[in-house]
């Protein structure tokens, strides 16, 4: 059965770090600097600007959103009428900052570019963890680019998408929020992952830019599925009602003028029950 992707928005510029919440998508725009919803039916509206380009995103657990802010390396905090800032991660991030997961207790981790985007050169990528003291420190050093991540089993367990490492690596989760245990989830090969999501039945849906595909793998590196895509994919996101929708973001380039000056990038979703993975 061929899979075919449902475009949900489009003429975007670049879009990034989807989350399900509340009925909705929410995503960032890199090169529009916003942050927005989208519905089911493809509704979209503006939640906030965030002047230094919106990332990653995620929520305490007083229900206020927390926003990455890339270019000046912090998370912000949006409780709806205005942004202020959460935490300055510009000490132990070595390039701009950029995914982020947020656990049920209100810990939040975020990964950043494995590269100076100036330079192109590579930098120490440190996995970093904002405790719930609002305390910045590494916590997982020297990582190849840290980027996409899942938290599962109950919260015991962190899965870290490392771009230039091609391979998913887990860590245990303890009380503290502190990670141990570095392991390899699954090496994918030839595929250098980005964004990731996790469906009901423990697999990971993996974007994988350079490739006009999405991937999902499971634990020990065996891929299910491959989805061929007219675009790149960088990120991607469950939801739904009952977690049957893959929500994918994709674009033509991830270069900002050409993102500016092409609005190529798109908000897909692709039904799992139509292609057996649900």
């Amino acid at each position: 059965m061929t899979a075919q992707t449902r475009i949900l928005a489009d003429n975007l510029r670049f879009t990034e770090g989807p989350r399900w919440r509340d009925g909705k998508l929410w995503f960032s725009d890199f090169f529009s600097y916003k942050v927005y919803t989208i519905d089911l039916e493809g509704k979209l509206e503006t939640v906030v600007e965030v002047p230094n380009q919106p990332s990653g995103l995620g929520w305490l657990p007083s229900g206020e959103l927390l926003v990455v802010s890339m270019i000046d390396r912090k998370v912000l905090q949006y409780d709806g009428e205005k942004l202020t800032e959460y935490a300055d991660l510009s000490e132990f991030a070595g390039g701009h900052t950029n995914d982020m997961i947020v656990a049920i207790d209100g810990t939040a981790y975020v990964g950043n570019f494995g590269f100076d985007t100036a330079t192109q050169e590579p930098t120490t990528a440190n996995l970093i963890k904002i405790d719930r003291q609002r305390k910045v420190s590494i916590a997982a050093p020297e990582m190849q680019f840290p980027n996409g991540m899942v938290i599962t089993d109950n919260n015991k367990t962190l899965i870290v998408a490392e771009t230039f490492g091609k391979r998913l690596t887990a860590f245990t989760i303890d009380d503290d929020g502190n990670l141990s245990d570095r392991r390899t989830w699954a090496s994918l090969g030839d595929y250098s992952p980005d964004g990731i999501a996790m469906d009901h039945k423990g697999a990971i849906w993996t974007a994988v830019p350079f490739s006009n595909s999405i991937i999902r793998v499971e634990k020990g590196g065996t891929i299910t599925h491959t989805i061929p895509l007219q675009l790149d994919s960088y990120a991607c996101a469950i939801g739904g009602e009952n977690q049957e929708y893959l929500f994918i973001c994709t674009a033509g380039s991830f270069i900002s003028e050409e993102c500016i000056q092409q609005s190529q990038s798109r908000i897909e979703l692709l039904d799992l029950r139509e292609i057996g993975a649900y």
